[in-house]
């Protein structure tokens, strides 16, 4: 698997936290939200609105890595476990409050099982550019 395969996977994976938390600024009126009935909430309003611009922050922060893909280890690193943290989160939430709708189950697997095997491919797309110098 390529550094150019990395890059256009990661590319498409960080329209994700950038759309999401693009929308997710609008806070309980996000259309989530509102096709779910949220009902009104100020603190939870406020709380929905800062944590999307950290995903937004995070999406964005994705294609700052991009080109350089080999030499951000670190950020990638702090990026993908971030999300898995995230999906520690989103795996308590079913535990604790029930299984959310079906799609949520695959970004779950993305957050838990694909988190790790992102930073082992980058692991070694870094590791052959050193080797490669």
């Amino acid at each position: 698997m390529s550094k150019r395969a990395l890059q256009i996977v990661t590319a498409i994976l960080g329209t994700i936290p950038t759309a999401t938390g693009a929308i997710g600024l609008l806070g309980l009126r996000d259309p989530l939200y509102v096709h779910f009935g949220v009902v009104p909430n100020v603190a939870l309003d406020s709380n929905l609105r800062f944590l999307s611009g950290v995903w937004l922050g995070v999406g964005l922060t994705v294609f700052g890595v991009i080109p350089r893909i080999e030499r951000h280890g670190f950020t990638f690193r702090a990026l993908w476990g971030m999300i898995f943290l995230g999906g520690v989160g989103r795996l308590i939430s079913l535990l604790d409050a029930g299984p959310p709708p079906l799609p949520f189950f695959g970004v779950l697997a993305l957050e838990i099982v694909g988190a790790p095997l992102f930073v082992l491919w980058q692991r070694k797309i870094a590791r052959d550019a050193t080797a490669g110098a």
